[in-house]
């Protein structure tokens, strides 16, 4: 019997610091990023390594030695965006998608060619 997500990300608590790093399309990623991508958010990982992997064609991206990985939902609506900062909350990207079914907004930091959450920063 296969596994159902888990969209409310129950144990997101628990990953405060990580042991081992999984690569996904050349970016690292830790234990509870992994964790995330698992229960239902593997889309927005995914979508914001193609926007890392792509930044010469996002200028604002090109050299940013930090970035703050949001999703941001609109429970109301259904959907949501993805936002990704500089630090210092000044956007340099946007992203929306008209539908979601997470249920729990997200951040996440990207820093070294490495994704965590903020509670593994």
């Amino acid at each position: 019997m296969e596994q159902q997500a888990d969209l409310d990300l129950k144990h997101l608590p628990y990953y405060v610091g990580t042991q081992q790093y999984y690569n996904v399309f050349g970016v690292l990623v830790t234990e509870g990023v992994k964790y995330i991508m698992e229960n239902g958010y593997s889309w927005f990982v995914t979508d914001f390594i193609a926007v890392i992997k792509f930044r010469n064609k996002f200028p604002k991206l090109k050299n940013q030695p930090f970035l703050s990985v949001k999703l941001k939902l609109n429970r109301e609506k259904g959907d949501a965006d993805l936002i990704i900062e500089d630090g210092n909350y000044n956007k340099l990207y946007r992203q929306h998608y008209d539908f979601t079914d997470a249920k729990r907004e997200l951040t996440l930091f990207y820093t070294d060619n490495v994704l965590l959450l903020n509670t593994e920063y």
